[in-house]
């Protein structure tokens, strides 16, 4: 199966995995070698499509599945932590910021600060806008997870938004690393991850039933430290990223089979030598799964999580990544 890897990284900026991550190569312009990579995003209506942020400086483009990048759209201000496309319109792309959310509504040449919910403080100092999805099933649904002031959402293309309050029992609940919507039979459910696990909503976000990882060998912590979540293929297939803490000396991928009720912990090559953070997939390659660690390692499933491989190859800080099908 043929595909390339794009990966964000902190200090190491991008890198382009060629044949599945056979063969690798550091983007040496025209963005810095040694920036800060934190998000990358794939066009839905053209896989060669690629945009990626760089700290301090911007939006890059790619139109040939990350081999060469131009500069997009200046961002200099703010750190950004996530990127994605309207599937209703890619004219339109979010960028999820420390803090906040821009906008742009001309495919990335300009952005504009949306006036959200999103706060401009939290326990932990500046807000991280970690993910923003449009809803798939409604286009006026935009929902933007916050690490560490919870989820919001706007009914109105982001014109107007609210936030969901509290999600659990403690304000930690309200750390949101990862989220994902299920839509199944006209209804979508919410899903997010925290310090405490996995939180499924299955009533617009009224309520949160929450699934408790169990911790890692040696982890001083109750539960496993729980990081990106997808919900990839029209089955019932969830996967959550964990660890032991941040950046961690350990991690897993946990792996359900029944929309996040139970989880099974995959089984490795190798144990993840700090924790998993981040998943990508892609709706033209079903069944295969590229999943990083927070340090550079990276492991490959091909059979819908049935079994995994890691690559030689290990990278710096890795962030983000996308894949891209081959053409």
């Amino acid at each position: 199966m043929s595909y390339t890897i794009a990966l964000g990284t902190v200090g190491g900026g991008l890198w382009v995995g060629y044949n599945g991550g056979e063969k690798w190569r550091q983007i040496q312009g025209p963005m810095d070698p040694e920036s800060n990579v934190r998000a990358i995003a794939g066009d839905p209506r053209d896989p060669q499509h690629l945009i990626a942020s760089v700290d301090g400086d911007g939006i890059y483009e790619s139109f040939d599945g990350g081999s060469h990048w131009k500069h997009a759209a200046s961002l200099a201000d703010r750190p950004i932590w996530s990127l994605s496309f309207d599937p209703h319109d890619t004219e339109r792309i979010y960028a999820g910021t420390r803090p906040g959310v821009f906008v742009s509504d001309d495919a990335g040449a300009s952005f504009s600060e949306m006036v959200t919910t999103i706060s401009d403080l939290c326990p932990i100092g500046v807000p991280r806008t970690t993910n923003v999805l449009v809803d798939p099933n409604d286009s006026d649904t935009v929902y933007a997870s916050v690490e560490v002031d919870g989820l919001h959402r706007s009914r109105d293309r982001g014109a107007t938004w609210e936030s969901f309050g509290d999600l659990g029992p403690s304000e930690f609940y309200n750390d949101v690393h990862g989220f994902a919507l299920r839509s199944r039979d006209n209804e979508t459910e919410l899903l997010i991850t925290s310090p405490f696990g996995l939180g499924r909503s299955q009533d617009d976000g009224k309520t949160w039933n929450w699934h408790e990882f169990q911790p890692l060998e040696g982890s001083k912590l109750e539960y496993a430290y729980s990081r990106c979540v997808r919900t990839p293929w029209e089955d019932d297939t969830v996967i959550v990223c964990v660890g032991d803490f941040i950046p961690g000396r350990i991690g897993a991928i946990e792996v359900s089979r029944d929309g996040g009720k139970s989880f099974d912990r995959a089984q490795l090559p190798e144990n993840p030598k700090a924790t998993m953070y981040w998943i990508a997939t892609h709706e033209e390659l079903p069944g295969v799964v590229v999943a990083t660690s927070v340090y550079g390692q990276i492991y490959i499933s091909e059979d819908y999580c049935g079994s995994w491989r890691k690559l030689d190859r290990e990278l710096g800080e890795i962030r983000a990544s996308v894949l891209v099908p081959a053409q």
